[in-house]
């Protein structure tokens, strides 16, 4: 039996984001879904270079013994390249992207993983989560600490343990090969869509649509009625019997990108005349009439408008952060205040002298004057836990105010104790 793979790809910026960070590639032999971090300083660049360097094994020059290794030196290279990109660019600091890819060499699936992006297959009417999440919540689940339906509203649901980019830390996806059954249908997604559309509406949905690119529109629709905070990715792959085709009906051979690696990644949401649309547009609109009320005033701004603020643990703030370092090596009186101000409203979890602790401010300094001081420590040093916590540990674990501090510091404890 000869199999090919029917595909459609699908990216939407969604109704809150003001630009599009994921990143998406579909083909005959590849489908790639990533999603970037780093706010508009590096999340598109991110996710654009691992799709760069996944692109060109899109082809049948590859078998299905060296599928995965070819798979696993895309990823380091991309990962060697943002390294090096956020080192000669100090605005792509904190830069980073999940990848989870799918390389057809015969009738086998090679697969990577790595981050919280997602992998399903629906076979024989049935759906389920091939990937297993890289995140710190999913951790505590694996491990029995919390349950899966704790994990859906647990504050540090969005720290990651494993991403390509700025991280000093040895890259491990998840590597594994496949068998590619007719009639087997593949989705790869961003938790722009895993994150709002239930298993269940996924499931009920891939079943009930069969044409495969009206299937990946639906989905797209459903991530946006649902408010879409973040950007929304699709990649659709049927698999299929070349032998049992009729004529005309053949698999496609076109390439497809979209999201922040496509020419038109600058499109607008699809969602924007709808309900929830419409009420996303009036509160931004709102945010920045308050933003720069305030500005005029000589006053701190309410908050980071949204789009400029993706979660604080994925980005760290990084461009007002620059601002607020410029600000005060220039001694800007108020501006340089308000800005240090604002540092000091912020939390992280790190590491102090071997030991889990709470900081109050930002990982950074200015020549010998330090942007953060220790709140509070605790008893777990970092050699109790696991590796891979450890690594992303050392990294600072941004957090949105003292109490979500606490709350990971008690899961890291927890974790500690369950280690011993």
């Amino acid at each position: 039996m000869t199999i090919a793979l029917r595909y459609a790809a699908r990216s939407d910026v969604g109704l809150v984001r003001s630009n599009n960070q994921d990143s998406a590639y579909a083909g005959p032999h590849l489908l790639v879904v990533a999603d970037g971090m780093g706010g508009h300083a590096g999340g598109d660049v991110a996710s654009s270079v691992a799709v760069a360097h996944l692109a060109p094994l899109d082809d049948e020059a590859h078998g299905p013994d060296d599928a995965l290794d070819e798979l696993g030196h895309a990823l380091t290279t991309a990962h060697d390249e943002l390294l090096h990109r956020a080192e000669e660019n100090p605005e792509l600091a904190g830069l980073g992207t999940t990848v989870t890819a799918l390389l057809r060499s015969g009738n086998k699936l090679a697969m990577a993983h790595i981050g919280d992006s997602r992998a399903y297959l629906l076979r024989d009417g049935e759906l389920a989560q091939v990937t297993t999440d890289h995140s710190f919540v999913q951790h505590l689940v694996n491990t029995g600490k919390i349950t899966q339906e704790e994990a859906e509203h647990h504050p540090q649901r969005s720290v990651l343990l494993r991403v390509l980019g700025d991280f000093d830390m040895e890259i491990v996806p998840d590597m594994s090969v496949r068998e590619a059954r007719d009639g087997d249908r593949w989705l790869l997604c961003s938790d722009g869509l895993s994150g709002v559309v239930s298993f269940d509406t996924l499931a009920e949905t891939m079943r009930g649509v069969a044409d495969i690119d009206a299937c990946a529109d639906q989905l797209v629709q459903l991530a946006l009625r649902g408010g879409a905070p973040d950007n929304v990715t699709v990649v659709l792959g049927d698999v299929v019997e070349v032998d049992s085709l009729r004529d005309g009906a053949a698999p496609g051979t076109t390439s497809h990108v979209v999201g922040a690696a496509a020419l038109d990644r600058h499109r607008p949401t699809l969602g924007g005349d709808g309900p929830a649309g419409r009420a996303a547009g009036l509160s931004a609109a709102a945010r920045e009439r308050e933003a720069d009320e305030a500005a005029a005033a000589g006053t701190p701004p309410p908050g980071p408008l949204e789009e400029d603020d993706p979660a604080p643990s994925r980005t760290g703030r990084r461009i007002l952060t620059a601002l607020i370092l410029v600000l005060l090596v220039a001694g800007v009186g108020a501006g340089g205040w308000f800005g240090y101000r604002w540092t000091q409203d912020q939390y992280y979890v790190g590491v102090q002298d071997e030991q889990v602790a709470i900081f109050r401010g930002i990982p950074q300094s200015i020549g010998s004057f330090d942007l953060s001081t220790v709140v509070e420590t605790s008893t777990t040093t970092v050699g109790d836990l696991p590796a891979y916590v450890r690594d992303r540990l050392t990294q600072s674990i941004q957090t949105g105010d003292l109490s979500e501090a606490r709350a990971l510091v008690r899961s890291l404890e927890s974790e500690a104790a369950g280690s011993s």
